[in-house]
């Protein structure tokens, strides 16, 4: 594990566009979404805990509460980065929408279902806002998604937040 924070994290603090995971339930209701936020539609068997969760995995975030109280449900997320400066470490995430007739919109990536990635329908990557997520906020990991990906979801979130005016 690197014990720094990425340049990446750095600059993505910067832009002031990393937000809390709370947020992004609220933005985008987990009921529009295929899995419906529920842990049976995501997967067939128990999934293992993991303690540590690495850049490119595709998480399943447990629910919250909002701040009327009222309990939110699940969402799915693909880790990006790492924020090693905060205790405990952050998760630096993007959410993961099943809502493919978004794709052409500004910051979202197509990410076709895989074996490897875990997803039962084709989804998009929103590269246009990251989620600060701890590991205790993860019910469970689904796939993963390799690191040139990653890369292309990074550069994207760049171009659309520090693009000139």
């Amino acid at each position: 594990m690197k014990n720094k924070t990425s340049d990446f994290v750095k600059r993505a603090y910067k832009s002031g566009k990393i937000k809390n995971v709370s947020e992004a339930f609220e933005e985008y209701p987990v009921e529009e979404e295929w899995h419906k936020g529920k842990i049976e539609n995501v997967i067939s068997e128990p999934k293992e805990f993991y303690s540590y969760y690495e850049i490119g995995d595709i998480v399943f975030v447990k629910n919250f509460e909002y701040s009327t109280k009222e309990k939110g449900n699940n969402h799915l997320f693909v880790i990006i980065d790492k924020n090693n400066m905060a205790i405990p470490i952050e998760n630096i995430a993007m959410l993961i929408s099943s809502k493919i007739e978004k794709a052409n919109y500004e910051g979202n990536i197509l990410l076709p279902k895989s074996e490897k990635n875990g997803l039962k329908v084709d989804s998009i990557i929103k590269t246009d806002v990251i989620y600060k997520i701890l590991n205790s906020q993860i019910l469970f990991k689904i796939g993963a998604i390799d690191e040139n990906t990653i890369r292309i979801y990074k550069d994207s979130y760049d171009l659309v937040t520090f693009k000139e005016t």
